[in-house]
């Protein structure tokens, strides 16, 4: 949604307008309409076990290969904007005034394929083996209530700042550094050796509740982005930006603990496949340790480039996270017929996934609509049954907004021949 002078993209975008035209109304709203964006993804053999259980409702884990410490990585993120509003202030200047409340999400996993199979039938481990379990992931969600203030130098350099009050939902991360597997012939015993970190908010499903999901500054946050937008004199638009740059504090009844044990298993007894999780849970609650902790949001720098042909913009972007893995490189092509935009958007994630978007949007200067995908192939994909036959990926992604002006009609102060996609 870059470059597209749509409300999300003001939002997202710190130094970008959300008004333009000859004239347009002076507030903007999505009035709780929908207005987010939804990215997952699983690189490796365990991606067959995924688009199983979701389709099927069968957690197989069969044709999983183990013993060669095969790896996978997983991706989500989520941006959710609850409700958001916009006001031109200033006829002058071009100030923009808004304010957002948003939830984000963001999660990444490294691990084996080793680390699957365990939970579903730990008795195809028959020989003892090391570093099997070895992985780290974490999952982060909190709520944003943000207010952004956006202002133009001159008719083509501006520039826009976000600062953020955060409200943390859930935290967690584990990572295990060193791992092993025993087997005992004599007894028919099966023992998992783990040594690692594990570090939450809460430990255990029951924890979780309404007052936990509805913001309340239990584990309090800031953030602060700010960005910039120039117009080269031979028309070439640049944006940059440091989007989301913050810290949470998760309360002192966090859970922190340090595990360097053993836990031994019957190989004999019928297998179930929550025997393995309940011992970990078990495990972590018995060297817990409560006290708070501080992390860092999933800050990013994002660059833009881009230059107007009429009815057809090339946008290059670079999108990269600043403290946790990944980023995207993107070369997003808009076509415009009138109030209809199209795009097509080839993209490289540095996660090692190959992406390929599209999106629609129907755009006024007091109405906009748009729904599109940054992975169209895989979200088909991943609604139909495939293959166990070769490693591959899989993923899904969606992202849709509506947003509406009202109020006093106002004729835009600026050139219109310095708006982006030509407007």
């Amino acid at each position: 949604m870059f470059n597209t002078n749509t409300l999300f993209d003001s939002f997202e975008n710190p130094a970008q307008k959300a008004f333009v035209g000859d004239y347009f109304r002076q507030y903007a709203s999505n009035f709780l309409l929908p207005c987010f964006n939804v990215n997952a993804a699983n690189k490796g053999d365990a991606g067959f076990t995924i688009n199983n259980e979701i389709n099927n409702g069968v957690f197989d884990t069969r044709r999983l290969s183990i013993g060669s410490n095969e790896r996978n990585k997983f991706y989500e993120q989520a941006n959710v904007y609850l409700l958001t509003f916009r006001m031109f202030k200033h006829k002058k200047n071009g100030v923009e005034l808004g304010f957002s409340w948003q939830v984000r999400s963001d999660a990444f996993a490294d691990y084996t394929n080793e680390t699957v199979v365990a939970f579903r039938n730990y008795n195809r481990f028959a020989s003892a083996q090391s570093g099997l379990f070895n992985g780290t992931g974490y999952e982060q969600s909190y709520h944003q209530l943000s207010v952004n203030y956006r202002a133009s130098v001159n008719e083509k350099l501006a520039f826009g700042i976000k600062l953020s009050l955060l409200s943390g939902i859930v935290y967690n991360k584990a990572e295990i550094s060193r791992s092993s597997v025993t087997v005992n012939p004599m007894n028919s015993q099966l023992s998992f050796g783990l040594t690692g970190t594990y570090k939450a908010n809460f430990l255990h499903d029951d924890e979780l509740g309404i007052h936990t999901i509805l913001p309340n500054f239990k584990n309090p946050g800031l953030s602060i982005g700010a960005g910039a937008t120039y117009f080269m004199p031979s028309g070439v638009f640049l944006m940059g930006n440091i989007k989301d740059l913050g810290v949470m504090r998760w309360n002192s009844n966090s859970s922190l603990s340090y595990i360097n044990n053993m836990i031994t298993l019957d190989r004999t007894a019928a297998v179930n496949s929550k025997d393995l999780q309940q011992r970990i849970i078990e495990l972590v609650t018995d060297h817990r340790v409560n006290k708070s902790f501080y992390t860092l949001t999933n800050a990013k720098a994002d660059l833009l480039i881009s230059k107007n042909y009429d009815f057809y913009t090339p946008n290059f972007i670079v999108s990269k996270n600043l403290f946790y893995k990944g980023g995207d490189v993107a070369f997003v092509n808009t076509v415009k017929f009138h109030e209809c935009v199209f795009s097509l958007s080839p993209t490289y994630n540095l996660n090692g996934f190959v992406l390929f978007g599209t999106q629609g949007m129907y755009q006024t200067p007091d109405f906009e609509f748009f729904v599109g995908t940054d992975n169209l192939f895989k979200s088909i994909a991943m609604t139909q049954r495939i293959s166990a036959n070769h490693i591959f990926n899989i993923g899904a992604s969606f992202y849709m907004g509506i947003a509406i002006k009202f109020g006093s009609l106002v004729q835009n102060p600026e050139n219109s021949s310095y708006m982006p996609m030509g407007r």
